[in-house]
């Protein structure tokens, strides 16, 4: 997919939220064994060390890598993101990322608005291909485009079948903002693997309910990086390709969201500070 920045993005990745530190290096060596190209991690994970050694060791090009780091809530105010980014590089053992986001907005701070503008000063120093947000809510997203004139690239939000986020959604197609989903199959939280939509549809298809919800962000338009430390279920999680939901079928599985935010299986951005 091509972002605002003329940057293009896998839009199937592998994320790496609760992968432990001294797991990181094996659980992302068997993914881009798999053939994920996307790796996306954060500051707050503690385990970008582990993430880059297993890049260095993997032998792929570095430009058929694309790698995602964030900026923790503790680092927004003055010129706190251009160390925090420093030390994300020093740790991934990379010049650049392709791209960097600010990991939430932390309003009781009120500093999102100047990490938001020390990400452009990032991205025009070469050290981000590619800056965006995640858990930014249109209130904030209005604020920040406000203040810098400079729309992110991406917001990365909790969304799958149950919480769907459209007041984000509406936000990001009327500003040509890609979307990003963590926790897409609601975190085992949400019971989505039983509800009709999504068995029906991956019984029709041969497939797992996981690949079906999988494909159904796929084929929203979603980029998405599904997280597993196995490596037959990182390969099931990349196989989504052989198949096509039809309209019908994906129709069925948007009418899961529940429009009240009950889905929800996180905390609330203005709760995270």
């Amino acid at each position: 997919m091509t972002l605002n920045s003329g940057h293009t993005i896998p839009q199937l990745g592998f994320g790496v939220f609760l992968v432990p530190p001294d797991e990181a290096e094996k659980a992302v060596s068997e993914a881009l064994e798999v053939g994920y190209r996307h790796i996306d991690t954060a500051a707050i994970y503690r385990n970008e060390e582990g993430v880059g050694a297993a890049i260095a060791k993997s032998g792929v090009p570095r430009d058929e890598l694309f790698v995602t780091t964030k900026l923790w809530n503790d680092r927004q105010s003055g010129e706190q993101p251009h160390d925090a980014i420093r030390e994300s590089l020093d740790k991934l053992g990379l010049e650049f990322v392709d791209l960097y986001l600010t990991h939430w907005p932390a309003p009781a701070q009120d500093q999102y608005t100047n990490a938001w503008a020390k990400l452009v000063e990032i991205r025009d120093a070469g050290l981000a291909r590619s800056i965006g947000v995640s858990n930014h809510l249109p209130e904030h997203l209005d604020r920040i485009v406000a203040d810098t004139g400079v729309v992110p690239a991406v917001d990365q939000i909790e969304l799958h079948p149950a919480y769907q986020q459209r007041d984000v959604l509406a936000w990001a197609d009327a500003n040509g903002m890609k979307i990003e989903a963590w926790g897409p199959l609601g975190q085992g939280k949400y019971p989505l693997f039983e509800r009709q939509a999504v068995v029906d549809a991956a019984a029709a298809h041969g497939v797992t309910p996981a690949q079906a919800v999988l494909r159904w962000h796929l084929q929203r338009g979603f980029i998405v990086f599904p997280k597993s430390s196995r490596k037959e279920r990182m390969a099931e999680n990349f196989d989504l390709f052989g198949f096509e939901l039809t309209a019908d079928e994906v129709a069925a599985i948007d009418a899961l969201d529940t429009g009240d935010g009950s889905g929800r299986v996180s905390a609330h951005p203005s709760e995270v500070n």
